[in-house]
């Protein structure tokens, strides 16, 4: 009947390890920190979830990714992630991506801009004063 089945929302507080994870339609967030034992672990789910999501993709979709850290392993995953989202180009799906990073903080500012040099959507790289206390909405996104 076209009924579009959407996997079930997700949703994962912070700890000192892993970060905010919100996945719903139309609204994906990572925000805090990424530096779990055992990445794989952490992000496997998530990615299976993503590509169930990339599948039936419908409508649009905000995604905001902020990290106050984030190892090498995280980031391979979120990269990967992305690239998955980023099959949805061809179906009628739209993909924004919102990069913050804490002001001062160059690395991160440059993570984001290598990222978004390799994805094929709009992508903004955002600095703000204070990463950790942030408050990330989908309300009022630039």
């Amino acid at each position: 009947m076209g009924m579009v089945m959407y996997p079930e929302p997700v949703f994962i507080e912070p700890t000192k390890k892993t970060p905010r994870i919100h996945l719903e339609r139309g609204r994906l967030l990572f925000t805090g920190r990424s530096i779990p034992e055992n990445p794989s672990e952490f992000y496997s789910p998530l990615f299976d979830w993503i590509s169930k999501y990339t599948s039936d993709c419908k409508g649009n979709t905000d995604i905001i990714l902020g990290f106050e850290f984030i190892n090498t392993m995280s980031i391979k995953w979120i990269f990967t992630i992305l690239r998955e989202l980023g099959k949805t180009i061809d179906l009628p799906c739209y993909l924004r991506i919102y990069w913050y990073y804490e002001r001062g903080d160059e690395d991160m500012g440059d993570l984001g801009h290598i990222i978004r040099t390799l994805v094929r959507c709009p992508f903004r790289v955002i600095e703000v004063p204070d990463i950790e206390k942030h408050n990330f909405t989908f309300e009022n996104l630039p």
